[in-house]
């Protein structure tokens, strides 16, 4: 597959340069999607800025359940497979669970009881932008709300993220985990 739009190669402008920098996370080149998305710095810092992979109110691991689920149901293997591989290790996901993000259903045994809602709300946001009743107070009643906020905020920049790569045709990081056959 070719980018529709190609990442952007050094030398960088100089106004998006100020903001690959800060988004390099110590690697020799920031990813292909920052680049990207570097055609416009400034969509590419609020990006930066709403990332929401910095210390909130979730669990590392329910952050990554929730945005593993939200990116497989958008079919964004790029984005999909550069969360695994960074960050699968650290949630702690047996690679059944890695799986099951992308082809079990929620409430597949993997997960724990307290986890299955999570990928729930993720199925049914991705199917309908909104959650019935009884999925909100299965989840009222798990999570405080910060942590409902925090996770519908994470389904949706990552249906964003989704979206950039699907429209950009952004092809997979050398190395990144692939979706399951």
């Amino acid at each position: 597959m070719t980018a529709r739009l190609a990442p952007l190669r050094p030398p960088y402008p100089a106004d998006a340069a100020a903001v690959l920098d800060q988004m390099a996370f110590g690697m020799p080149q920031p990813l292909a999607l920052f680049r990207t998305l570097a055609h416009n710095p400034r969509v590419l810092d609020r990006v930066r800025l709403g990332g929401l992979l910095d210390k909130g109110s979730l669990s590392l691991r329910q952050r990554e359940i929730a945005i593993l689920r939200t990116t497989a149901l958008c079919g964004a293997e790029y984005e999909w497979g550069v969360h695994v591989q960074i960050f699968a290790e650290a949630a702690k996901f047996a690679p059944a669970q890695v799986k099951a993000t992308v082809t079990g259903a929620a409430d597949d045994p993997v997960w724990s009881e307290e986890e299955r809602p999570i990928l729930r709300l993720a199925d049914a946001l991705h199917a309908r932008a909104r959650i019935e009743d009884a999925l909100y107070g299965e989840l009222a009643s798990r999570f405080a709300p910060a942590q409902l906020v925090e996770l519908v905020a994470l389904c949706g920049f990552y249906h964003m993220i989704s979206f950039a790569i699907g429209a950009f045709a952004i092809a997979n990081e050398p190395g990144a985990p692939r979706f399951p056959a």
